[in-house]
């Protein structure tokens, strides 16, 4: 077997990037950086440095995987380290491994569910949705004395993942279990790639020509213009209220979005005198049954009366779905009390329809507001991202079950909630008012 020899030298960035020990550490943020480099020589040196180590290097597609690791992984490690090309999987001399994966769909993650590994690399961390990267923390575990688990992320503005690195790594906003000094963030931008600079220096050239959000974003790394939001007209202020009693007679209704390994979405709404909507309950499950869903949908309504419930044209599908027992979704929840009808998955239709809802009207209301324990859909609504080849849709890298649900929805018909009308009193009559007493009309 050959001996390795590892070339080029880092630049200053690259150089704090292979040295960081920190639980969590971002690098890159402008375009040329030099990220994809520094991530496979930092997980290189690693398993060299420390025998035995079990490393998972991500993409999120598998093209994205092929073209940018595993082939030049194949070139730098030829004939010094083994490569399994079924499993993906680069084992060295001292029983290290690195082993190279994808997460495509939302619930591509779940293929390393229960599996260990000391490292884990996210290659463009703004690709991955939050709940793929939480749930990808669960894998970064080690029962090894001599090495602390931690994952390494390299970014660039925009994406599905834009918000959550951004909170991170950059704006260091941390919720429950999260500790400031676990996050450490490199910030790397073209020019500090003297190696691409000098071998293309016409690429710095290009950037320079991109309009002005563009290059503010891939040449200076500038976090607060490219968000690519599909809803920039979202704002927690304005669309998110604490709940209030919702008045019997208001028009209620719920929209679903079916899944089984992804996640289930079911939405309740109603619409006021004045035709706003109102999302005031969620249930977002994963892996159970449909009629444990169907179940819980009805234990979860209680008294309340529904005008319908529209689901995804998928729970009208063939026998044999994930968790729909042998019979179609639809059928298992009307056997189970809870009819469905089709949604309307006119996709860009409703998704303009949604961003009307959320405008404000001309007494400064939007046409739809949520309650505060909708919490999944108040997470995801705002980290919709446009399809890079069609903006006029959202992306379907987002995790978007929730968000469904609200579009099927809003496609739905919900007439303006009507007051009932009032029954006549004892004594009372309905043109003239109250009966007159005697010596009035009557004795007429």
């Amino acid at each position: 077997m050959k001996t390795l020899h590892l070339s080029g030298t880092p630049n200053p960035k690259q150089q704090a990037f292979f040295l960081s020990t920190a639980p969590h550490t971002a690098y890159g943020g402008a375009r040329g950086g030099g990220k994809s480099w520094a991530m496979r020589r930092k997980l290189v040196l690693l398993a060299l440095r420390y025998p035995g180590l079990n490393e998972l290097l991500l993409r999120r597609t598998l093209p994205e995987l092929q073209e940018n690791h595993v082939l030049p992984l194949l070139k730098e490690l030829s004939g010094c380290i083994s490569y399994h090309q079924t499993q993906r999987c680069f084992t060295f001399p001292n029983g290290s491994r690195i082993k190279l994966g994808y997460c495509d769909k939302e619930a591509d993650v779940f293929q390393y569910q229960g599996q260990e590994y000391d490292v884990i690399g996210m290659e463009e961390a703004t690709h991955f949705t939050e709940s793929q990267m939480q749930f990808l923390t669960t894998c970064n575990r080690s029962t090894r004395g001599d090495f602390a688990p931690r994952m390494y992320y390299t970014c660039n503005p925009g994406g599905p993942g834009h918000e959550w690195v951004k909170r991170l790594f950059i704006d260091r906003r941390y919720g429950p279990g999260e500790r400031a000094e676990d996050y450490a963030f490199i910030p790397a931008r073209l020019t500090d790639n003297r190696v691409l600079m000098d071998r293309d220096p016409g690429y710095y050239q290009k950037l320079l020509r991109l309009p002005e959000h563009l290059k503010r974003a891939y040449l200076d790394g500038d976090w607060d213009v490219l968000s690519g939001r599909y809803f920039p007209e979202f704002s927690q202020r304005l669309h998110v209220k604490a709940p209030f009693a919702i008045p019997t007679w208001w028009r209620r209704f719920r929209a679903m979005d079916w899944g089984y390994n992804d996640p289930c979405c079911v939405l309740w709404l109603a619409v006021s005198p004045e035709g706003q909507i109102i999302v005031y309950r969620e249930l977002y499950v994963r892996q159970m049954l449909s009629s444990q869903v169907a179940k819980k949908v009805r234990e979860l309504t209680g008294g309340e009366k529904m005008a319908y419930t529209v689901a995804s044209p998928d729970a009208w599908q063939q026998r044999g779905l994930p968790g729909a027992e042998g019979d179609c979704i639809a059928d298992v929840f009307q056997k189970n009390g809870v009819p469905l009808i089709p949604a309307d998955n006119r996709r860009i239709h409703g998704w303009q329809r949604l961003r009307e809802c959320l405008a404000p009207g001309a007494d400064g209301a939007p046409g739809l507001v949520i309650f505060e324990g909708c919490k999944e859909l108040i997470r995801t609504l705002p980290l919709l991202t446009y399809d890079e080849r069609d903006h006029e849709d959202v992306s379907d890298r987002c995790e978007d079950h929730a968000p469904e649900a609200l579009r099927y929805g809003v496609m739905s018909r919900h007439p303006k909630a009507q007051p009932p009308a009032e029954k006549p009193r004892p004594g009372y009559d309905p043109f003239f008012g109250p009966a007159p007493q005697r010596g009035g009309f009557a004795s007429l």
